[in-house]
């Protein structure tokens, strides 16, 4: 978990480092082209067939463009505002889908997780600390964001039984045609070896630490590893600073704190419903930051 935090810490600093240079748009077309190429001989052991097949279609296409919604939405807020500022807004995405639960999932969410619902929000006001000046682009994008992030880890629950190579491939076409459509729009940079280099190592990196997660949840209780994703943070803040000089002010980082804390409470909370329900932990999905399913 460790690793496949870092790693995603690593691609998204990656990602701002070119946006100084690069549109959103050319990044997105890249990377997906990356991952593609990455999972080919899985596509190909699926086959069209298994594509055809695959149950609920629409539910699919639409959990592809929340995916594409969110990345691209990060990538354009970390443009103009620190790296763990964003990351922290992302952070987030979990304590939405409890929120959302009730009306999308059916679930019950008790008072106590609803206190740490609400605490969380406080949290995420906290982080963007309000001002005249405060809701920027940047700003906007982070928080649209992290709804879409939501949004997309709920449609990822409802679509369990699907296989993890038909939910990514799913997500790296969505990805592609929104960024070659950006690129015939707003042109086409020419990058240099490292650049490209390092665009093709977005789409790569991003599998590789799926992955890295996938096997920590089949190595440990989800208990065990699902906390240290909060690492994230602290990579950003230190990743953030070390490459652009970026340092967060302490509102974010008290907003950061209540989201952490909030967000484990809730998580612990669920775990606890899950061990005493056998039915709903063999159809529960472990909500973490990672963006696939096993790549089976």
């Amino acid at each position: 978990m460790l690793l496949g935090v870092l790693l995603f810490a690593l691609n998204d600093t990656m990602g701002k480092w070119l946006l100084g240079t690069y549109a959103v748009g050319q990044l997105m077309l890249v990377r997906s082209v990356a991952g593609l190429c990455v999972m080919a001989p899985a596509i190909q052991r699926v086959g069209l067939s298994g594509f055809r097949g695959a149950p609920r279609p629409g539910l699919q296409v639409l959990r592809a463009a929340c995916s594409t919604l969110e990345a691209s939405l990060f990538f354009w807020g970390v443009s103009t505002l620190p790296l763990a500022e964003v990351m922290t807004y992302y952070m987030a995405g979990p304590i939405y889908v409890t929120a959302l639960s009730p009306l999308l999932l059916g679930e019950r969410v008790g008072w106590r997780r609803w206190a740490a619902i609400v605490a969380g929000f406080c949290g995420v006001v906290l982080a963007l600390h309000p001002s005249p000046g405060s809701l920027s682009f940047g700003a906007v994008c982070a928080l649209l964001g992290s709804f879409f992030y939501a949004l997309f880890l709920i449609t990822t629950r409802k679509l369990a039984a699907v296989s993890g190579t038909i939910l990514m491939t799913g997500q790296l076409l969505s990805s592609l045609i929104f960024g070659a459509a950006f690129v015939l729009v707003y042109g086409w940079t020419s990058p240099g070896p490292v650049d490209l280099a390092l665009m093709l190592l977005l789409g790569i990196g991003s599998l590789s630490g799926n992955l890295c997660v996938n096997q920590s949840l089949r190595m440990a209780p989800a208990t065990t590893v699902v906390p240290y994703q909060y690492t994230l943070i602290l990579w950003g803040m230190l990743f953030g600073y070390v490459f652009f000089g970026e340092m967060i002010g302490p509102l974010t980082v008290a907003g950061a704190g209540i989201i952490v804390a909030s967000g484990m409470f809730i998580f612990l909370r669920e775990q606890q419903g899950l061990r005493r329900s056998p039915t709903r932990q063999r159809a529960a999905v472990p909500v973490t930051i990672a963006k696939t399913h096993d790549l089976d």
